[in-house]
């Protein structure tokens, strides 16, 4: 596909599903937007305490590391030896005890920030072989990118002009991950998801209000979501960011309420017989003055943050390929959290994850638009629910892609035309 007209200012109604499978447009994606002036979340600062810890991710798909060094500060570089273009690092997460990360394929040694502190052979042997004299390790070093954190969520940039992580971010969207990281956290657990999709499908769902109740019937039936609760959704300036919010109901209830505002009917069971024999899994202890029982903020390019009654995560959002999506979710509770609300998390993240109650159907979705887009030609997806542009905010959510077309956007913006997505 031919790269289109500069598209920066638009926003589609509809998008050729051709963007979803080009492997040309995949990589432009890497070089324009993730290799390009935004920030990609990839750890949280818990995930890093003490000297000598790392964590191995992905921003794109592009392997990268963030560590901590002997002065506390953090610092990232893309996992690839300057020798030969092997992965130094092949652990998920851990400590270097000595500081080090060696590449196992010649032994070349780097520094927690990068920096090429060894060489075997360097000098040769006997006068036979080695590197040149004028050799200078502080050429060779690892490709070190910028980083960058906020209330504990830690972002990498490839772009040395990337505008401040809270710039980009924006004021609201700061002040929602304010809200969740209001003191420190300590990480409960992970969960890893492969979705045989396009990456930009996932990233439509998690901005995609429409569907919660529809397709996400424990949502409704139980009482987590209806759309005659209070809610509310907010996008940035530049779409690129949006925080979706929904008040605690006011009164609890079974199927039975659920079935005046419902437009699907409830399979399975006899209607009012759809009862959990563990309920303790729908209770909801506010934690906040503001009674919000779910907030889903979807931040651009890579990364959700979710409050679902008392489940706290982030879902970072990691593309290895052109139809090939992993989601990695990071379970997190307060420092001060006390054993019985450990236990309630613990118990509350069934509600979501690749097998939750409330999210499991999500990467099915994901893979079911991939397969039913592919192959196509001239074909577009839809995005004209509530309008044809982009609000600041919209309340009540779920009757409109408002957030949808913010994503399109912003994504258009950096992709300057690269990808062919027309109005």
């Amino acid at each position: 596909m031919k790269a289109g007209d500069v598209l920066a200012a638009s926003v589609p109604e509809a998008v050729d599903a051709r963007v979803y499978h080009d492997t040309h447009i995949f990589e432009q994606e890497q070089e324009r937007i993730y290799r390009g002036p935004v920030w990609s979340y990839v750890a949280l600062e818990c995930e890093l305490e003490g000297a000598g810890a790392f964590k191995s991710t992905f921003v794109g798909n592009t392997p990268v590391v963030v560590t901590r060094d002997e002065e506390g500060n953090l610092n990232a570089w893309v996992n690839r030896c300057a020798h030969k273009g092997a992965l130094v690092c092949r652990a998920l997460r851990g400590h270097a005890a000595d500081g080090s990360f060696v590449c196992v394929y010649h032994q070349w040694a780097y520094d927690a920030k990068g920096n090429l502190r060894g060489v075997p052979f360097r000098r040769g042997m006997k006068g036979a072989g080695g590197m040149a004299k004028d050799f200078d390790l502080a050429q060779h070093g690892l490709q070190k990118l910028q980083v960058a954190s906020l209330c504990g969520m830690v972002f990498l940039s490839f772009d040395d002009q990337v505008p401040p992580l809270e710039q980009f971010l924006g004021p609201a969207m700061c002040r929602y991950i304010r809200r969740v990281f209001n003191r420190p956290v300590r990480v409960l657990g992970y969960a890893r998801q492969n979705m045989r999709g396009n990456w930009k499908l996932y990233s439509e769902n998690s901005r995609d209000g429409y569907h919660g109740g529809l397709l996400h019937l424990f949502y409704p039936t139980f009482g987590i979501y209806r759309p005659s609760q209070e809610s509310a959704g907010e996008v940035d300036a530049a779409g690129f960011h949006n925080a979706f919010t929904v008040s605690k109901p006011s009164q609890n209830g079974g199927y039975e309420s659920y079935q005046s505002e419902a437009n699907r009917e409830m399979s399975g069971g006899a209607a009012g017989t759809e009862m959990l024999r563990d309920p303790s899994v729908l209770e909801f202890r506010p934690e906040f003055d503001d009674n919000i029982a779910l907030l889903i903020q979807s931040l651009f390019p890579s990364v959700v943050l979710q409050q679902i009654q008392n489940t706290l995560a982030t879902r970072q959002i990691v593309p290895h390929g052109v139809a090939e999506t992993e989601l990695v979710w990071t379970y997190f509770g307060y420092a001060d959290d006390d054993e019985a609300m450990t236990r309630h998390r613990l118990r509350n993240i069934n509600l979501v994850g690749p097998a939750g109650y409330i999210s499991m159907e999500d990467g099915e979705a994901v893979e079911l638009c991939d397969q039913g887009t592919a192959n196509t030609s001239g074909w577009r997806s839809l995005i004209e629910m509530g309008g044809d542009d982009v609000v600041d905010n919209v309340a009540p959510i779920g009757f409109d892609e408002n957030a949808v077309r913010g994503f399109w956007k912003g994504y258009l913006a950096l992709m300057n035309g690269a990808a062919q997505v027309q109005s």
